[in-house]
């Protein structure tokens, strides 16, 4: 949902030494393409797209990933594009190129995880630590009786313990499946039913903002309905007093104690699955992608390791949570590269507003990676004082998860970025397993463009039929082939599978989102379909509204809707917070009315302006249209067990009430 500006002037050129020095310039001098520029870039894009097999193969070997056995064909599509298999005939497994791969060399002593409570307690694990801690564990779920194909829930806070999780399900050949720490009892119920989990790794608690939360309540409440799980695995983490099951229940340290520092990684076939993520279920019933062994550690090789220039002398700051695909993104990236993680649990606010800055300095991040929407959320407290704090040891910023506006991305590219490091604008979602439209250290940026395509992806803008539209052009964003990262299907649900993503043109992965490319070839993604404007036969995404209300200097974030219109067919409603100092008058929503007017003309006037406190959100930042359509409209409000903040329908409620009776 990116500001689309054909016109936009190019801010930051790419110093020629960094690119060259880059990963990516690194494996297109592998493969023949000596110009480490956009020029060299277009290349790698048609070698991918026009010898695929090829493409594939030699960035697995470039990135030196690993089989036990190694592989006879790269790919196989002949059931179809849609049920493509990968690396055929090969096993491994995804541990033995994260944390196998490093022992007893450099890394043994070498950080790999950094991490901060909100209390100010802090901890470190060198690979060989994270590497023990990861194999006493999967020794005692071995021991417990779980290995190849459970499935096992991960439901835990950013602590050490939850990168040592996801590697010693995958160690054994079980099946993660990553909870959001925030969920209620139902939300967990539901995916670890679908998930047919037989196991649960969770904490008996957490800190935000100051105030412990007890997570093993909310467990003992959702276990009730999962009649497949067997044990719940409990790491001391706030040592609450808990609620105990001893037939079912069993503490972390104590499966763990004794347990060999060296434990065995099982091998399984290499496109086996490794995790099942749930979609954070923006339309309908939250579906299980499937991401392999093979799968997801080469897409995170291409997306993080290429495309972001991710290096083994990074540490990297991604504050998220492990229920979504940043969380696993953050933890099998960085472990397979060689680099370091900096995690921190809590809130990026607390116990004070510039906490994010001081981990940022304090640990030395390189690597940060941020939604647009705390920027802004940075930008309505005044800066958190970021001034004040040290931000030189950043060279690259990632953004995802939201829509930047221009006033936004100028004041990370100023502020936090210093007008030297690039932000590499980052897209794609958890079917793909990462990004489709990425942008690159080698080439120039323009403000909230991507450069365009990930290499093998067979990304395309097409119209309604599936023409492509070309430069200038607005339509669907799609992908004309498989790709090693997408999902294998959905997870015990093969109909919805190709319902969902491949029936409306054949052979094409139709993704949801509205896509521009502009005249000089830079990509924007508009929004999902489903949020597109029609208004008096007039068609546009929410992104292009809501920046002309964002450049107002009133409105924090914005939501910009379509509701019904007995003339219009459709009209817009603006909901909106607030900035420092601004006051919800009918005299500020006239100013708002009226930058919008004044953008697109008087068919595009608001029929309604709502100030609320807060929009709701879902856990990595992506603003829910689809919830303020529906509770505006007096709706059902769907399924939002993603939410980070379901307080916020509430109040939205009042204040469209409130609105409506005036």
């Amino acid at each position: 949902m990116e500001q689309v500006n054909d016109h936009a002037e190019i801010v930051w050129h790419p110093d020629p030494e960094l690119a060259q020095s880059s990963n990516l310039a690194a494996f297109m001098r592998r493969v023949g393409i000596d110009d480490a520029n956009p020029d060299g870039y277009r290349k790698l894009l048609e070698f991918a797209d026009t010898q695929p097999a090829h493409f594939w193969n030699e960035l697995i070997a470039h990135v030196g990933i690993r089989f036990d056995r190694p592989y006879s064909r790269v790919f196989d599509d002949s059931q179809g594009v849609e049920w493509t298999k990968w690396c055929v005939d090969a096993t491994g497994n995804a541990v033995l190129n994260c944390l196998d791969r490093h022992e007893g060399d450099a890394h043994a002593s070498k950080d790999a995880v950094v991490w901060e409570g909100e209390d100010g307690k802090k901890r470190r694990w060198s690979y060989a630590e994270l590497g023990a801690q990861t194999s006493r564990l999967a020794e005692g779920l071995r021991a417990l009786g779980f290995g190849p194909g459970d499935v096992i829930g991960v439901y835990l806070p950013m602590v050490p313990e939850a990168a040592a999780a996801l590697l010693a399900i995958s160690k054994i050949g079980g099946i993660v499946l990553p909870l959001f720490s925030g969920f209620g009892h139902a939300a967990i119920a539901s995916r670890l039913n679908d998930g047919r989990a037989v196991c649960l790794l969770t904490a008996d608690g957490t800190w935000r903002r100051g105030k412990r939360i007890d997570m093993k309540p909310t467990v003992d409440l959702a276990v009730q309905d999962v009649p497949a799980l067997r044990r719940v695995v409990v790491l001391k983490n706030t040592d609450s007093a808990l609620p105990w099951d001893a037939d079912r229940d069993r503490w972390w340290h104590e499966i763990c104690a004794g347990r060999a520092d060296d434990a065995p990684t099982t091998m399984v076939d290499a496109d086996a699955p490794m995790m099942v993520m749930y979609t954070s279920g923006t339309t309908g019933k939250p579906k299980g992608t499937v991401h392999s062994h093979c799968g997801f550690i080469t897409k995170l090789a291409l997306d993080m390791g290429l495309c972001a220039d991710y290096k083994a002398s990074d540490r990297m700051m991604w504050m998220s949570d492990m229920g979504w695909l940043v969380g696993p993104i953050l933890i099998y990236s960085t472990t397979l590269l060689g680099a370091t993680m900096v995690m921190a649990e809590g809130a990026h606010d607390f116990p004070d507003t510039g906490r994010f800055w001081r981990l940022i300095e304090e640990n030395r991040a390189s690597v940060l990676g941020i939604a647009p929407t705390i920027v802004r959320s940075f930008i309505q407290a005044g800066g958190a004082g970021v001034e004040k704090y040290d931000l030189s040891s950043l060279r690259i910023a990632l953004s995802t998860g939201e829509a930047w506006n221009a006033d936004a991305w100028h004041w990370m590219f100023e502020k936090v970025c210093g007008k030297r490091a690039p932000i590499i604008n980052y897209c794609g979602g958890t079917e793909v397993g990462g990004g489709i439209v990425t942008g690159t250290v080698l080439h120039p940026m323009k403000p909230c463009s991507f450069a365009g395509p990930v290499p093998g992806m067979g990304a395309d803008v097409v119209d309604e039929t599936g023409r492509p539209v070309g430069a200038r052009g607005t339509g669907e964003l799609v992908l004309r082939r498989s790709s090693i990262g997408l999902t294998r299907g959905l997870w015990h649900d093969p109909e919805r599978y190709i319902e969902s993503y491949w029936s409306k043109v054949a052979s094409v992965w139709w993704h949801g989102d509205r896509a521009h490319i502009d005249s000089d070839g830079y990509w924007y993604i508009l929004g999902r379909s489903d949020d597109t404007l029609k208004i008096a036969g007039k068609r546009t995404g929410p992104s292009e509204v809501e920046a002309l209300v964002s450049a107002t200097g009133l409105a924090g974030e914005v939501a910009a809707i379509g509701v019904p219109d007995p003339v219009k067919g459709e009209s817009l409603v603006l909901v909106a917070t607030l900035m420092q100092g601004a006051a919800a008058t009918p005299e500020t929503g006239k100013k708002l009315s009226d930058a919008v007017v004044a953008g697109l003309g008087v068919a595009f006037r608001p029929s309604a302006v709502v100030f609320v406190p807060d929009l709701p959100k879902t856990r990595n930042m992506k603003i829910m249209r689809r919830v303020v359509r529906a509770v505006f409209a007096g709706q059902s409000p769907g399924d939002i067990s993603s939410l980070a903040n379901p307080e916020a329908i509430e109040t939205l409620a009042a204040a469209v009430r409130a609105t409506q009776e005036h």
